[in-house]
């Protein structure tokens, strides 16, 4: 029978002091443990994949690699990542995810103290699955956030910065900003920047690391005066996606959202995951997309009134009602809409019978119509967009807000009916012994 022994992954630098003294302690059984020593994060990342169990992961808090994605990797599959740091780098290790932080001047006593209380064995005892284990997360006050999504050429983007102005005029959301998520990016354009540092990949790097103050958020974001919001650039080329990696793009966004009244993301209308095709690397060029879809109060989805555009329209409000996103919270919105009632009637119409087949179609709300308006002019003087766009979008966000409220407070749990008479009286027994 196999006595139960530790199963350790380990990843440092070259010739560190620490990982050889590991690596002697378990083949001489100084330390009940089985040492596999990793040559890259990646390595790590695939053994904890292979359905092994391991017991815990010591990674060397100097090596660029270790951030707080590896560490949620290792959370994810059941292991205790214990971070080796002198210090210097004056990172929170624990609030990034590490169960506990040794020092790289490492005695076997500090390092069997840890394993035994933080670490289970492997042999007879069972090792958490896959997923049991949780990051911890700070509950911080989150402002905002709406998605606006379209097929290219729908005027998405456009739509996106008519709300973020609507919402900066109207000044009950506190600061607004309009965040561009696409990967390929247009807003920078759109605004004629003449700067395209910082932007989204420097919010993202910067939290591979640990945590952003408010103040450093609000530093990679630029102020559009002539409009009252705030602007965060995109991706600088389409392939720099890669760059973008999941734990700390999500802990990016719930800085953003703790930073501003109200986050308007220009997203992509592309919600593909691995569940549908297969790919993890799909999901993760997706990531930004699915993640502000998946997190915002409303999003608002942008079509042309026409026969393709309706046609496009429905595919995008089946994509997302196959995402999760609750009907109540999606806001179709027809572009360059005809200005007769008549037309306009049949464009709902048509869009009633097209939905209809949809599951959670019939939930969804009519479209908002857009009228035609000179937009190109304003973009290219840097002046606010005409009326009554800013305005139009903003009343269609607040009603998704009160659809999404009030379904919120239907759903609530309700308790056991109370007996007349039960509350704040005393017992039969309780007055006896009394």
């Amino acid at each position: 029978m196999t006595a139960e022994r530790f199963v350790l992954l380990g990843l440092a630098r070259a010739r560190s002091e620490w990982f050889r003294q590991v690596a002697q302690w378990a083949t001489s059984a100084a330390l009940p443990a089985d040492f596999v020593k990793c040559v890259s994060a990646e390595e790590v990342r695939r053994r904890l994949g292979s359905g092994r169990p391991f017991s815990a992961t010591l990674l060397d808090g100097a090596l660029p690699a270790v951030d707080r994605d590896l560490l949620a990797a290792v959370h994810d599959a059941g292991c205790v990542p214990l971070v080796m740091d002198d210090g210097t780098g004056r990172q929170d290790w624990l609030g990034l995810g590490a169960a506990a932080v040794l020092p790289p001047a490492l005695r076997r006593e500090d390092l069997l103290d840890v394993l035994v209380t933080h670490c289970s064995m492997v042999g007879g005892s069972e090792i958490a699955p896959p997923g049991g284990a949780s990051l911890p997360l700070s509950v911080v006050w989150e402002g905002s956030a709406v998605a606006v999504c379209g097929a290219g050429g729908a005027g998405s983007s456009t739509v996106a910065i008519a709300l973020a102005q609507g919402l900066a005029a109207e000044g009950t959301a506190g600061q607004v900003l309009l965040a561009d998520l696409c990967r390929r990016a247009e807003q920078a354009m759109l605004h004629d920047a003449r700067e395209l540092f910082p932007g989204l990949q420097e919010l993202v790097e910067g939290h591979r690391k640990g945590p952003v103050e408010p103040s450093e958020v609000l530093r990679t974001t630029f102020h559009v005066y002539e409009r009252g919001y705030d602007l965060l650039l995109g991706l600088r080329r389409p392939r720099f996606w890669s760059a973008l990696r999941p734990r700390s793009l999500e802990t990016a966004f719930r800085s953003l959202r703790a930073a501003f009244g109200v986050v308007v993301c220009d997203i992509d209308a592309d919600f593909e995951g691995e569940d549908d095709c297969g790919s993890a690397d799909v999901e993760e060029r997706n990531l930004a997309s699915r993640l502000a879809a998946q997190q915002a109060d409303a999003v608002l989805v942008v079509g042309t009134a026409g026969l393709k555009g309706l046609h496009t329209l429905t595919g995008l409000l089946a994509d997302l009602l196959a995402l999760g996103v609750a009907p109540e919270r999606i806001v179709p919105v027809l572009n360059q809409a005809p200005r007769q009632p008549h037309l306009r009637a049949g464009l709902s119409s048509t869009f009633a019978q097209l939905i209809g087949s949809l599951s959670g179609g019939g939930r969804l709300p009519s479209p908002v119509f857009l009228p035609r308006r000179n937009v190109e002019e304003a973009l290219r003087d840097g002046v606010p967009l005409p009326a009554p766009l800013p305005a139009l979008i903003v009343g269609a966000y607040h009603a998704a807000l009160r659809r999404s409220g009030e379904l919120e407070k239907e759903l609530l749990p309700v308790g056991p009916p109370v007996t007349p008479g039960s509350l704040g009286a005393w017992s039969l027994q309780e007055e006896a012994g009394g």
